[in-house]
């Protein structure tokens, strides 16, 4: 009932000019905080930027890097430096050309510039220069396997010259290279894009508007696509996969993931901070203790993800199987605290307003009262939540990351001293040292013998607890064509078609 009453109050709100065939309207889990790759840190961001702002590099559902703005790439034998060929004819939305002289004004702003949440990614560029209008060379402090992988997600947007003096003030009006330009956003509602005829792919693209609708309920989300008011939503909450299925009208999408669920614990970033569960690692291993990944898998994801404690998925290169989470225990959890001078810890967790994430934070805040702790609950908009952990106004906070194809992405940004994520501020000398040592290096063995030492501290001393691991699932309609899961959940718009 509270599903169709949100239905009901929301579907006028969707009402819009009838554009027919030709636009397609795609319904997402939040409203994006920042639309300059400069400044963005959220997931929903990253869905929203796939239809504006091409990336130099992309990845293929193989997690391979593929040609986006750069056709071609090569390392210096030594690895300090990376070379880029730029695609022939490639325009922005204002008509100007995608040469090496615009790349390198965006590189140097996401670089240096003081609103700039790309600088820690690209710290190891220390030049970029131009020989040539298609030629971009990359000049490395060191060497820096993580750089494709940097360059496939905001660091590689670009964005048109003439934006970039709006420094801050850049997601006012985001000029991209993508196969759609911003039209209108209005906030909590909507975001309007049409084509961008003169992109290099825009053969394939079918589509002339595209509507983003941020809806951040499930039940809403899909009851809009049953309804006709939507041709696709992403991030399908497990427990509506049964409904999805059994509708005729409907197609369900499910692929891989790299993407994961994480708590992240304030131990360092001002008076919030200055809490037993902050300042203390024998209180979050406790709290750690009285948790159960498996159960919060079978009770709210219907038993459909991965529960894991590491940032790369069981199985995969990267992950170390022994160093799996510890079994649930109450009893020992309620020991520790006694021994680090506590009968109980209370503590405050922000979460997004979504029900799944809600209902997740409800069972972990009944399971850890079992161990000693008394959470309280704080449920607040995607974007509202971010800004405030950016203050450091949070002890704990509830977190999706989407996955980079290179482990750095996956842990570095949230747990090294200066990563653009690292929101608590957890500092520790030798895991940056490690993470810096595992990023210089290319071979495969050095990195796991780096990345297990690394996971060995970060694990012991919890600011940062994986929940588990996603399986991405989307809907659509049936008659919806060319839709290719990635990954990172990401929705590539080239190919997407509906009959006329």
């Amino acid at each position: 009932m509270r599903a169709l009453r949100l239905a009901a109050a929301i579907l006028p709100l969707l009402a819009m000019p009838a554009f027919g065939q030709t636009t397609l309207r795609i319904g997402i889990g939040a409203d994006p905080n920042q639309l300059d790759p400069a400044q963005s840190s959220a997931f929903v961001d990253r869905v929203v930027f796939a239809a504006m702002c091409d990336k130099l590099v992309d990845v293929g559902p193989d997690l391979q890097f593929q040609p986006e703005l750069a056709t071609a790439w090569e390392w210096a034998p030594d690895g300090r430096a990376l070379t880029l060929t730029l695609r022939d004819g490639a325009r922005f939305q204002d008509g100007t050309p995608v040469d090496a002289a615009a790349v390198k004004a965006n590189l140097d702003r996401y670089r240096t510039a003081r609103e700039s949440r790309r600088r820690s990614e690209l710290q190891q560029v220390s030049a970029v220069e131009t020989p040539d209008a298609r030629t971009v060379r990359l000049v490395l402090s060191e060497p820096f396997a993580p750089l494709l992988s940097v360059l496939s997600d905001r660091a590689g947007m670009m964005l048109a010259p003439s934006v970039l003096p709006m420094g801050e003030r850049v997601s006012e009006n985001p000029v991209c290279s993508g196969p759609f330009r911003l039209t209108r956003r209005v906030a909590q509602d909507r975001i309007e894009m049409e084509k961008h005829a003169a992109h290099w792919n825009a053969a394939n693209i079918h589509f002339d508007r595209l509507v983003f609708l941020p809806l951040t309920d499930n039940n809403v989300r899909l009851l809009n696509l049953r309804g006709g008011q939507l041709d696709l939503i992403e991030r399908v909450s497990p427990t509506d996969i049964p409904t999805v299925e059994r509708d005729r009208r409907l197609r369900l999408v499910a692929g891989a993931s790299i993407a994961y669920q994480a708590i992240q614990i304030n131990t360092g970033h001002g008076p919030a901070a200055q809490n037993p569960l902050g300042t203390d690692p024998r209180v979050r291993e406790a709290f750690e203790l009285s948790i159960d990944r498996a159960i919060i898998n079978q009770v709210a994801l219907e038993g459909r993800f991965t529960p894991n404690n590491q940032p790369e998925p069981p199985g995969t290169t990267f992950h170390f199987a022994d160093l799996a989470p510890p079994a649930r225990d109450p009893a020992r959890a309620r020991a520790l605290l006694r021994a680090a001078g506590h009968d109980r810890v209370s503590f405050t967790f922000r979460v997004p307003n979504q029900p799944l994430e809600a209902q997740i934070a409800e069972i972990i805040q009944a399971m850890a009262a079992e161990g000693g702790f008394d959470i309280k609950l704080e449920v607040t908009e995607a974007s509202t939540m971010v800004a405030a952990a950016q203050r450091g106004d949070f002890e704990a906070t509830m977190n999706i990351w989407s996955g980079r194809p290179d482990p750095d992405g996956n842990i570095a940004f949230w747990l090294a001293t200066d990563g653009f994520l690292n929101r608590g501020k957890y500092s520790n000398v030798a895991l940056d040292r490690l993470l810096a040592q595992a990023r210089a290096s290319t071979a495969v063995p050095e990195r796991q013998r780096l990345y297990h030492e690394a996971a060995r501290i970060w694990l012991a001393e919890r600011p940062f607890m994986v929940l588990y691991h996603y399986r991405w699932f989307w809907a659509m309609r049936a008659d919806l064509q060319g839709f290719e899961p990635r990954p990172d959940g990401i929705i590539r718009l080239a190919g997407l078609r509906l009959p006329r």
